[in-house]
C-alpha cells in the first residue's frame, strides 16, 4: 500500500460538502433525491459484508450504475505501487479471456494515484500519457478515474469508461464516485483487516498442526506434503513445490514435494542454486516474489503457463532446509504483500519444527544404538563365553567316552555350538553396525539381503559371517555373492517350506602361506530336501557362476531333512590384504 506524502494529500472533502454541490448542479432527468437515494443505497449495500473481494467487486458495480458508465474498473496497489489485483465490472466473459494481461497502473491509469486527485477525459487515447489498449482490450473514450483512500493510504484506483449515450462524464458524476469511494474506504478497511485476521487464523492454525505432527512422531515426508497443501490453498497458489537440497548432486535443489494439478510431473525435477531465484532465497533466507514465471529460470513452472511466483526459505536465515515455491496461472493476480509476509512466519516455524523433529529422532536414535550396544557387550561377555565354555569341556569330556555313538552325538553338540558362536559373533556385529541406506558394505548388504527375505522365507535366516569379508573380497566377487545368496534364499522360499534357514559366510586362508583364500557361502534349511530327477535350472545358475570365478557349487541333501548348498570360489592373491593390515 502506498502511503500519500503530506504535501500531496488534497483537502479533505466532506461527504455533505460533495452531496450537497451535487443536489445544486443535477439535471432533469433525475432528481436529486433519487441520485442521493441511490448513492445511499449503493454504500449500504457495500458496507453490508466483510468480504473484502465482495466488496471491492460491488463497489465497482455501484460506481458504473450510479454514473450509466458501460464499463468500470477497480486496481488494488500492491506495495510495489502496481497493481496486485484488477477487478473489471461490465465485460463479458469471451471479452475478459481475449485480454492478455489485466492493467498494471502505468500510463493514463496511473495519474489518479499520482496526481491524489480525479481525472476525466472525453477521449482518454489523447492524453499524453496513453499507452495504448492491451490486445483484446475492447476501444474505450470518455473516461472517468477516482483515488480510493483509506485514512492515509492510497488503497487503489477506481476507473469508469464508456459513459451512456456516447456523453462525457461530467462533474457530477465525479463527485458521486468520490463521494462513493470516501464512504466506501471505511467498508474497505473493516473488510481489509477481516481478511488479515482470517488468514493469520488460518496460518497459525496449519503452523500448529504442522508443529503438532511432527513433534508427535509424524513422518517428515508426509508432514511436507500436507505442508505444500496447506500452503497452496491458504495462499491462493494453484501449485506449490517443496524444494531441497541433494547430497547426491550438490549446487542443485530438487522437488521433493509438490501440491496441484501438476503435481506427479514437476516432481524430481531440478533447478541449480548458482545464479537462480531459487538459489538466492535457499542462500539468502528471505522471500522473494516474481512477477512472471515464464521468464525465471525455474524449469518445473517456466514452461507450464505459470506467471505470478513467490518463493519462501523454510527455516530461518543462515539455517535454511529447502524452499517453497508456489505459482498461480498467468492470467492471475500476483501474491499481495499479506500473503507473502503471513507465508514467510509459517515457512520459518515449520522449518523451525522440523529441525526439533529431526533433533528428537536423533536422540531417540542414539537411545536405540546404546542399548543394541549393551545387548552385543552382554551376547559376548556372557553367552559366548558360557557357550564356549560348554564346548570346551564337552571336547575334554569326549576323550573319556568309550561309545561310538555317544561319542559321535557329543562331537555333533560341539560342531553345533560352534556354529551357534559364530552366529551370534554376527549378530553383534549387526547389533553394532546396523545396516542402513548408506551402508555400503558386503557386510552389511548380506546382513540386509537376509533381512529383506525374511517375509518370503517364513523365518528369520541365520547368519554367520567369519573371516576380513570387506577387506578381501573384491567388488566383483562381491555382487556374484550377492546374487548368488539371493537366488539361493529365494530357491528356499519357492521349495523347501523350511522353517528354518542358516548362512554362512567365510573367508579362509587354504595355503601354508597365508595368502590363498577362499571365499565359502553356505545355506542350509530343515525343508523337504533336493527331489529326486527334479528341475535344477537355478542350482545350474549357482554352479555357472561359481565356476566362471574358477570355484565350484555343490547341493546335497543335509543329513537328517533339509538341503545344504556350498558356493565356494577363489579370492585372488592381491584382493587380500597382509596379515598385519587387519
Amino acid at each position: 500500500m502506498t502511503e500519500i506524502p503530506q504535501s500531496h494529500r488534497p483537502s479533505p472533502v466532506g461527504l455533505d460538502d460533495l452531496l450537497g454541490g451535487m443536489r445544486t448542479g443535477l439535471d432533469s432527468g433525475l432528481s436529486a433525491q433519487g441520485r442521493v437515494h441511490s448513492l445511499l443505497q449503493a454504500v449500504l449495500t457495500i458496507g453490508g459484508d466483510l468480504d473484502l473481494a465482495t466488496v471491492l467487486r460491488r463497489l465497482t458495480e455501484a460506481a458504473a450504475q450510479l454514473t450509466g458508465a458501460r464499463y468500470a474498473g477497480l486496481g488494488v496497489i500492491d506495495d510495489d505501487g502496481g497493481f496486485a489485483e484488477f477487478i473489471p465490472v461490465g465485460m463479458t466473459r469471451n471479452q475478459s479471456e481475449r485480454i492478455n494481461r489485466f492493467p498494471h497502473g502505468l500510463g493514463v491509469l496511473g495519474v489518479p494515484l499520482h496526481a491524489r486527485t480525479a481525472l476525466r477525459l472525453s477521449d482518454l487515447r489523447e492524453h499524453p500519457d496513453f499507452r495504448g489498449f492491451p490486445e483484446g482490450h475492447p476501444q474505450m473514450t470518455s473516461f472517468l478515474g477516482v483515488p480510493i483512500q483509506v485514512r492515509d493510504e492510497v488503497f487503489g484506483n477506481l476507473y469508469l469508461t464508456e459513459k451512456a449515450n456516447g456523453r462525457e462524464f461530467d462533474g457530477e458524476d465525479e463527485a458521486m464516485v468520490t463521494a462513493l469511494a470516501t464512504a466506501a474506504g471505511v467498508a474497505i478497511e473493516n473488510a481489509r483487516l477481516y481478511e488479515e485476521a482470517r488468514l493469520r487464523e488460518r496460518w497459525l492454525a496449519a503452523s500448529t498442526e504442522i508443529t503438532t505432527r511432527l513433534l508427535s512422531g509424524a513422518d517428515s515426508e508426509e508432514v511436507l506434503v500436507h505442508m505444500a497443501r496447506q500452503a497452496r490453498e491458504i495462499g491462493g497458489a494453484d501449485t506449490a513445490v517443496v524444494l531441497l537440497p541433494d547430497s547426491r548432486a550438490r549446487g542443485h535443489l530438487f522437488a521433493e514435494f509438490a501440491d496441484g494439478p501438476i503435481a506427479q510431473e514437476v516432481l524430481g525435477t531440478s533447478v541449480a542454486i548458482h545464479d537462480t531465484a531459487c538459489g538466492r532465497v535457499f542462500a539468502s533466507g528471505e522471500p522473494e516474489s516474481i512477477a512472471d514465471l515464464r521468464h525465471a529460470n525455474c524449469p518445473m513452472l517456466t514452461q507450464r503457463g505459470y506467471g505470478p511466483g513467490l518463493l519462501v526459505p523454510l527455516g530461518t536465515p543462515g539455517n535454511t532446509r529447502g524452499v517453497l515455491l508456489l505459482g498461480k496461472l498467468a492470467d492471475r493476480a500476483p501474491f499481495a504483500g499479506t500473503i507473502r509476509r503471513m507465508l514467510h512466519g509459517f515457512s520459518v516455524q515449520a522449518g523451525v519444527a522440523l529441525e526439533l523433529a529431526e533433533a528428537r529422532r536423533d536422540t531417540e536414535r542414539i537411545v536405540v544404538l546404546e542399548e543394541r550396544d549393551r545387548i552385543a557387550k552382554d551376547l559376548h561377555d556372557v553367552v559366548i563365553q558360557r557357550l564356549f565354555a560348554s564346548a570346551m569341556t564337552l571336547m575334554s569330556t569326549v576323550r573319556l567316552i568309550t561309545s561310538p555313538d555317544a561319542e559321535e552325538r557329543v562331537q555333533r553338540t560341539i560342531d553345533e555350538l560352534d556354529g551357534t558362536i559364530r552366529e551370534i559373533r554376527s549378530t553383534i556385529f549387526a547389533l553394532q553396525h546396523p545396516p542402513s541406506r548408506q551402508d555400503t558394505s558386503l557386510r552389511g548388504r548380506i546382513l540386509e539381503l537376509a533381512e529383506n527375505t525374511a517375509h518370503s522365507l517364513g523365518c528369520h535366516p541365520g547368519v554367520s559371517l567369519d573371516g576380513p569379508i570387506d577387506a578381501s573380497v573384491p567388488d566383483d566377487i562381491g555382487e556374484q555373492l550377492l546374487a548368488v545368496l539371493g537366488e539361493g534364499l529365494s530357491n528356499v522360499a519357492r521349495h523347501a517350506d523350511a522353517t528354518e534357514v542358516h548362512v554362512s559366510v567365510s573367508v579362509e586362508e587354504t595355503s601354508t602361506t597365508g595368502r590363498a583364500t577362499t571365499l565359502t557361502l553356505t545355506i542350509t534349511d530343515n525343508g523337504v530336501g533336493l527331489s529326486e530327477g527334479g528341475r535344477r535350472s537355478g542350482l545350474r545358475n549357482l554352479d555357472e557362476r561359481a565356476q566362471a570365478l574358477g570355484g565350484g557349487f555343490t547341493a546335497r541333501r543335509g543329513e537328517v531333512a533339509g538341503t545344504v548348498l556350498v558356493w565356494r570360489v577363489p579370492v585372488p592373491d592381491d584382493a587380500v590384504p597382509p596379515p598385519d593390515s587387519f
